[in-house]
């Protein structure tokens, strides 16, 4: 597995996303399904096997459930595979129903290091990421919070998730102001159906040598061919689940260019998955992708992707299909 630097870490350029061990995501709603530890258990051993030296989770998801089903997992696998394991957390969505259990206040902050490092049963988080920009806090108090879990070796690298391009520079120019650690990670939605971050944000990673790290690499689901014009979606997808970020795919235009996605597959021999996120892997402003397989052969297809190579001239006439 290809390494790729994030500040002073090097990660594999295809992340274990653990956002549907314990539940799906942060959402309350859905807290006690998604993978069973068993099942989490068996994608990690798979994952680490296979190269994938780094792993991505958040306090909130499946109500902690994801932290703590990772923190069993290396307590059994003991302090060689902790070593070399880049491990991400994220703190802003709400673990609780009161003010100070939600947001990016300097408490909130305080208080979520310590409950996700226990549960992940560690002494530190290689990467730390502020989940959403909170509106509601001082930049100032967040990026301090932060620098402060630096300076207590308590976090490695930070970073910051869902951001624009001008909330970036915003936190970039703070830090470098008052002397405190900059971010040096941003993880956002990219992928053939999802680009947004090519006109704006991209340009400035790339001018502040932040990494970028794509989640969400095959839109929800979308980029599997498990959707089709005219058909039901299935039961338990994310489109039966909780639709509305992926509500604007179902048109036309999209299932035409899905078609044409899966005729080239078929040309190559791999699965639509697999060709689709090698298309975010060829993409040179990418570091790496956060990958979410829900079974063992979602994990061998997007692994198959890291032996697909697209030039350039290939990667722009499947983006054109969109």
């Amino acid at each position: 597995m290809d390494l790729t630097p994030i500040g002073s870490l090097r990660v594999s350029r295809l992340i274990l996303g653990c956002g549907n061990f314990g539940g799906i995501g942060s959402a309350p709603a859905f807290h006690g399904m998604g993978e069973t530890e068993a099942q989490a258990i068996e994608l990690m051993d798979r994952a680490w096997a296979a190269g994938i030296h780094a792993f991505d989770t958040a306090d909130a998801y499946g109500g902690g459930r994801s932290e703590t089903h990772i923190g069993r997992w290396l307590k059994a696998k003991g302090s060689s595979v902790r070593d070399r394991l880049v491990l991400t957390s994220k703190v802003f969505n709400p673990v609780g129903p009161g003010p100070d259990e939600r947001g990016l206040s300097r408490v909130h902050i305080l208080r979520q290091i310590d409950a996700s490092l226990s549960r992940l049963q560690t002494d530190r988080l290689d990467l730390y990421l502020m989940h959403e920009w909170d509106p509601d806090v001082p930049l100032e108090e967040t990026l301090r919070a932060f620098d402060d879990l630096v300076r207590a070796g308590k976090v490695r690298q930070i970073g910051i998730s869902n951001v624009t391009a001008e909330q970036l520079a915003l936190a970039l120019g703070t830090s470098e102001r008052h002397g405190w650690t900059p971010v040096r990670c941003v993880q956002n939605s990219f992928s053939l159906l999802d680009r947004s971050a090519e006109r704006e944000l991209l340009p400035v990673c790339a001018e502040h040598d932040v990494a970028f790290t794509a989640f969400s690499p095959l839109a929800g689901g979308w980029l599997t061919g498990k959707y089709r014009a005219g058909r039901p979606y299935p039961d338990g997808s994310r489109m039966t689940l909780r639709p509305e970020p992926y509500l604007h795919l179902s048109t036309e235009h999209v299932f035409r260019g899905l078609a044409a996605l899966e005729a080239v597959a078929r040309e190559r021999g791999v699965a639509l998955s697999t060709l689709a996120l090698a298309w975010v892997l060829a993409q040179p402003s990418v570091a790496a992708a956060v990958i979410g397989p829900r079974q063992p052969s979602h994990l061998e297809q997007a692994l198959a992707a890291c032996e697909v190579r697209l030039t350039p001239d290939e990667a722009a006439r499947l983006a054109r299909e969109f």
